[in-house]
């Protein structure tokens, strides 16, 4: 069959693009891998989907071109984006900034786009995995479930397959090779938005403490950047959300061979001078209490008896023998917690990849290729990833809905 456009990956740039591009009245068909589409939607913000976010500047979004990001946003922003879902039905809720639907369901956002589908008479053929591109102009050869293959063609093609992070939900990284037969370059694909692997044991020790930290990231001894908020500790290393907003750091740097660790703020509240005077002040009231005993109230009494050990003291000492020395060293290492990072999560663990086609191949007005004439680029394919808070969401309505309004 014939179409103006042909949109491969029913996620959700590609759901948003081929809504723009039939609007101007073309004929187009999505293309979808899986048995249904939007099946990463359904899975953001715990199912409840942070669809965008009203905060947007530079450093929400990642890439080896820094400006490229907010290139493409300042033709389709966080307030078009409203705009866009309003006129499809959807009430948006605003939580410090963070948008949602009223409904707090993600499967809210894929019903209108699937319906706004409909009505614009848009084909969607499920199970088919695209296998090859040719000439003339885009014919695109299917392979089916049942192994058959079916024949497409069409005057444009729009990719929208995502990455590789959870590659049960769509995302399996065969859009870096459709993109490479067309001859773009690919930076490599990483792991981001993932928890990290440490090898110190106190982390296992620690498993399932969540407490408030901030974290300090630290390539080859070298502040990298810092993230502020609730740090999860497991049996295999360290998440939470600031550890998430910088693992695409450690990703990239432990694969450049790199030494990665973090440093741990784990007494947001005090200054060191302050937590010092504190501990004197609980030694001096409490002098027959042992040392761990000493810091009940104030840490997990896990994270009590970790930061003893890192700091080479006695758990079972009566806090009276304790010196200055030692309690600055017990203050610096609570405000210190030095852990060792050697590795990330795998993609099926990650909410989004860090690299992907270079952005210097696209247009940033069009998400045209540069290579390829008549072919566009949307969403995670690109080397673009956004930090936690509906920015990578947004960065698929947006490409998505450049490159369909554009296709024709």
């Amino acid at each position: 069959m014939d179409y103006d456009v042909i949109v491969v990956g029913a996620g959700a740039s590609g759901l948003v693009a081929a809504i723009a591009a039939a609007e101007k009245g073309g004929s187009v068909l999505i293309i979808e891998q899986k048995e249904k589409a939007g099946k990463k939607i359904l899975a953001t913000g715990n199912g409840k989907c942070n669809f965008t976010n009203m905060y947007h500047t530079p450093d929400c979004y990642r890439s080896d071109d820094s400006t490229f990001a907010m290139k493409v946003l300042s033709n389709f922003d966080n307030k078009r984006t409203l705009e866009f879902f309003k006129r499809l039905g959807i009430v948006p809720m605003n939580r410090n900034g963070y948008i949602y639907p009223n409904s707090e369901q993600a499967n809210s956002i894929v019903e209108v786009l699937l319906m706004e589908c409909k009505t614009l008479n848009i084909d969607i053929v499920y199970n088919e995995k695209v296998i090859e591109t040719k000439e003339p102009d885009f014919t695109i050869t299917t392979l089916k479930s049942d192994k058959s293959k079916a024949v497409y063609y069409a005057k444009k093609l729009i990719l929208a397959t995502g990455g590789c992070a959870t590659p049960k939900l769509g995302s399996d990284g065969s859009g870096y090779l459709l993109s490479k037969a067309f001859g773009h370059k690919i930076i490599k694909p990483l792991p981001a938005l993932v928890s990290l692997f440490s090898p110190d044991k106190f982390c296992k020790i620690a498993s399932g403490v969540r407490t408030g930290a901030k974290a300090s990231i630290y390539v080859d001894n070298q502040f990298l950047m810092e993230e502020e908020g609730e740090v999860i500790f497991t049996d295999y290393g360290i998440s939470g959300i600031p550890i998430m907003q910088i693992s695409r750091y450690a990703s990239r740097a432990l694969d450049e061979g790199k030494s990665v660790y973090l440093i741990l703020d784990l007494f947001l509240n005090n200054t060191l001078d302050e937590l010092i005077g504190m501990l004197i002040n609980r030694c001096n009231n409490n002098p027959d209490k042992t040392t761990e005993q000493m810091l009940v109230g104030m840490l997990n009494h896990k994270l009590n008896y970790i930061v003893i050990k890192e700091t080479k003291l006695i758990p079972e000492s009566p806090c009276h023998i304790l010196s200055k020395s030692d309690i600055i060293s017990l203050s610096k290492m609570i405000k210190g917690l030095k852990v060792r990072i050697s590795g990330t999560n795998t993609f099926d663990f990650a909410q989004v990849t860090s690299g992907g086609v270079k952005t210097s191949e696209i247009d940033s007005n069009s998400m045209e290729s540069k290579l390829k004439k008549g072919l566009y680029l949307t969403g995670e394919i690109i080397d673009v990833d956004g930090s936690c808070g509906g920015y990578n969401l947004q960065w698929a309505w947006s490409t998505g809905y450049i490159a369909g309004s554009h296709a024709l």
